[in-house]
């Protein structure tokens, strides 16, 4: 596709990356037959190809309305375009350039401004988020059904086995996920500690940065990028072989800190060595198969419904890795119809675009829950939370079955 930019955005850093990738799309439409928001809208400026089209369209200095912000917002940012196109577009990091620009040349009604500054302020901060939770726990018997849903019964401390191997890796911190469910993290450690390896807490790491990446203010993005940097650099220094991140989301920012530290000129190597040692935990334990398999494996098959996030498939580029992992350790899994698309929790997306959010995650739980599974594995805490608030079903993070296993030998 051919672009004139402006000369003003041209000659910056992000013009040029967003020329480049916009001169890589041939506008075949391969992507709108995987685009979730296409299917349920039908409008081709709700899909990656329109979005693309008006992404250029501002970058070469046309006016920009509330429509095409409108548009842009609708955005999942699943990236499943990016796994169906055969050109190789980064349509991710292209819509998150479009968006910042939209940001900085249109002014949002001012609910969405209050309600955009408000999830910036409570979401990333685990304390304020915390402290939300606790309220609501607190409640949760007087609310309807569809919110107590929403909101997990509160839970004992977990316990985080001591640190006693030499080969160790560092932990995220988290946002919501410690408030959420606190479980998830001690579970990956009993389950590393099972093979030999320590899992290390780093209570100074927090929020990836993704909450503040999803809406568009990339200064509060890089700011919690670089404090949890210097979090894990210590240990890191010391010798841990990897940053393990058990939320797919924040794995997939915690990926991408080299690129965007790239100008800093006091973070870009470190940023990029973190970048290098970030894992999901399936990549370490499929580097370890042998052992898990041996440790972990089922005496009786369990059917569960396994739930692939966006972030693991299409933005960490892990497709079928859990769902290896788990049929060799003897799980049954149930067939899931288009395994590919979004649930709808994509970050703040349930919260900024609650009713097309809903009609992705009935569409997801129709498709779960036609192989009538005893549970629901997915691997991202948004996902996890956002499931769990349409169904009886239990939905657990994978990696806690793997923790029950080996708790049950």
């Amino acid at each position: 596709m051919q672009t004139q930019l402006s000369e003003q955005f041209g000659a910056t850093a992000a013009g040029s990356e967003a020329e480049r990738i916009i001169r890589s799309c041939v506008h075949c439409g391969f992507c709108t037959a995987t685009c979730p928001t296409y299917q349920l809208l039908g409008d081709e400026l709700d899909g990656p190809r329109g979005r693309i089209y008006l992404i250029k369209q501002m970058l070469e200095g046309n006016e920009v309305s509330r429509k095409t912000q409108g548009h842009l917002d609708r955005c999942l940012t699943c990236r499943a375009c990016e796994t169906t196109c055969p050109s190789g577009v980064e349509y991710g990091r292209l819509v998150d350039i479009g968006r910042a620009e939209s940001e900085r040349r249109v002014v949002r009604p001012l609910n969405q401004r209050l309600a955009r500054r408000l999830l910036m302020a409570v979401i990333p901060y685990k304390a304020r988020f915390g402290l939300l939770l606790r309220i609501g726990q607190a409640v949760r018997p007087l609310l309807p059904m569809k919110l107590r849903r929403a909101i997990p019964i509160a839970t004992a401390p977990p316990i985080w086995p001591a640190v006693r191997h030499s080969r160790t890796m560092v932990a995220l911190g988290g946002c919501v996920q410690p408030a959420l469910a606190p479980t998830i993290d001690a579970a990956l450690a009993r389950v590393l500690n099972g093979i030999g390896i320590s899992l290390l807490q780093t209570p100074d790491s927090g929020c990836c940065g993704a909450v503040s990446h999803h809406l568009s203010a990339e200064a509060r993005t890089l700011a919690f990028a670089r404090r949890n940097i210097d979090a894990w650099w210590p240990a890191i220094e010391a010798g841990a072989e990897a940053v393990v991140v058990t939320a797919s989301g924040c794995g997939v920012v915690v990926k991408e800190y080299g690129h965007l530290l790239r100008d800093d000129p006091d973070y870009a190597a470190k940023a990029a060595r973190v970048a290098e040692l970030a894992r999901d935990p399936v990549e370490v334990l499929l580097a370890e198969r042998e052992a898990v398999v041996a440790r972990f494996r089922l005496a009786q098959p369990v059917a569960v419904a396994f739930h692939s996030p966006c972030t693991l498939q299409h933005g960490q580029k892990l497709p079928g890795r859990v769902e290896s992992l788990l049929r060799e350790c003897g799980y049954q899994l149930t067939e899931v119809a288009d395994p590919h698309l979004c649930c709808g929790s994509a970050g703040t997306y349930s919260l900024t675009q609650p009713t097309l959010s809903r009609q992705l995650r009935s569409n997801k739980l129709a498709a779960l829950e036609a192989g009538k599974p005893v549970i629901i594995a997915t691997a991202n805490i948004g996902c996890l939370s956002h499931l769990q608030g349409g169904t009886d079903t239990p939905v657990t993070h994978w990696i806690e079955m793997f923790d029950r296993n080996l708790n049950a030998i």
